[in-house]
């Protein structure tokens, strides 16, 4: 005859077993985080896939070696698959992942394809500024145009202003860089412009009035991009990588290619930052995940956005000297000092306010 006790424990395991599966399943739950963990390197002066990252033909190359590595970060969750609540607490205690809320990292909404499309544009942009930027820093003469690439909702441009225009100039003022377009609109204070564009080969005048965007900031309503005509090719091949942060490294490895000697004299350099036409690096995501991967990747020495100061301190792995620069002369700079050998330890770091 079975005892009360048996009964009893009986029950206990049961509900142990129950309490023990529903944990398991709670713990598979998806959540709305994203979970950003260490990805490789790739060095700009190197290979990837047996072909060189980046290729020049037209201008005269020059053999480099040490590394000028790019840095990335594999993310999870969001449009990438769902995270599941263990998985983001696991990666939460981890100090070599970071978890961030949905929203901050994907619109709301975002597809797979959506956000693939969007890496590759960015990257096909990146790779377009690092030319431009680095003939910019060498002083080679090249052709920048603005061009229309849309309109925002609303836009005082509407019905004037089309895709694929070229912007020539704005109330006689020949546009060269997008600060033409800016100053002349802060100057107005909501006045109307004449533009000029060209628009299958003719020239054409357009009155546009424009409007406020609630910042105090006089706005077109048109979204522009540049149109570049270099004097020579530089081809840069890299598979799965999306993004606009490879843009500082692509830039110094251009330079490094079409320019006697040596940038890094063999030492062993990463970085992350996006980079515009005139040379300005711009903040990128993932930077403490960059750091780590940079580290295991032999990186000696980091070159991080001024603007990510912030998410750098605290997070530098042992062994990295991380230099922050706000733009491309001064991360060529930082690069040149530490290839001759120098003491790069007065180079300007991350510090906490």
């Amino acid at each position: 005859m079975e005892s009360p006790r048996d009964n009893r424990v009986s029950v206990m395991m049961v509900s142990g077993l129950l309490a023990l599966g529903l944990g398991l399943a709670a713990g598979t739950i998806p959540v709305p985080y994203v979970v950003e963990t260490a990805g490789p390197t790739f060095n700009t002066l190197g290979q990837a896939k047996g072909s060189p990252v980046i290729s020049v033909t037209g201008h005269e190359t020059y053999p480099a070696k040490g590394n000028l590595d790019l840095t990335t970060v594999y993310v999870d969750g969001g449009p990438n698959g769902p995270v599941s609540l263990l998985g983001a607490f696991a990666a939460w205690l981890d100090r070599t992942k970071a978890v961030y809320p949905e929203e901050l990292i994907y619109p709301t909404g975002t597809t797979k394809e959506e956000a693939s499309e969007q890496g590759a544009v960015a990257m096909t942009t990146s790779k377009e500024n690092a030319v431009a930027s680095a003939l910019r820093e060498l002083k080679i003469p090249f052709g920048q145009q603005l061009q229309a690439a849309g309109l925002s909702d609303g836009s005082p441009s509407e019905g004037k202003i089309e895709p694929d225009d070229v912007f020539e100039s704005i109330n006689g003022k020949p546009i060269t860089t997008l600060s033409v377009i800016q100053d002349e609109l802060a100057a107005g204070k909501g006045k109307p412009v004449s533009v000029v564009v060209e628009r299958a080969g003719e020239a054409v005048t357009e009155t546009v009035t424009p409007v406020d965007n609630g910042a105090g900031r006089y706005i077109l309503g048109v979204m522009l991009k540049y149109r570049f005509s270099f004097p020579f090719d530089v081809n840069i091949a890299l598979d799965n990588v999306a993004g606009p942060s490879a843009g500082l490294m692509f830039s110094l490895g251009i330079i490094d290619t079409v320019t006697p000697g040596d940038l890094t004299g063999g030492k062993h350099v990463a970085g992350s930052g996006s980079i515009s036409p005139d040379g300005v690096v711009g903040p990128i995501g993932g930077i403490g995940q960059k750091m780590q991967g940079a580290r295991a990747g032999g990186a000696t020495l980091f070159l991080a956005p001024a603007a990510n100061c912030d998410d750098v301190v605290g997070h530098i792995p042992d062994g990295l000297q991380v230099v922050k620069v706000e733009n491309l002369a001064e991360a060529r700079s930082a690069v040149e000092l530490a290839g001759s050998g120098q003491d790069t330890s007065g180079l300007p770091g991350c510090t906490s306010n």
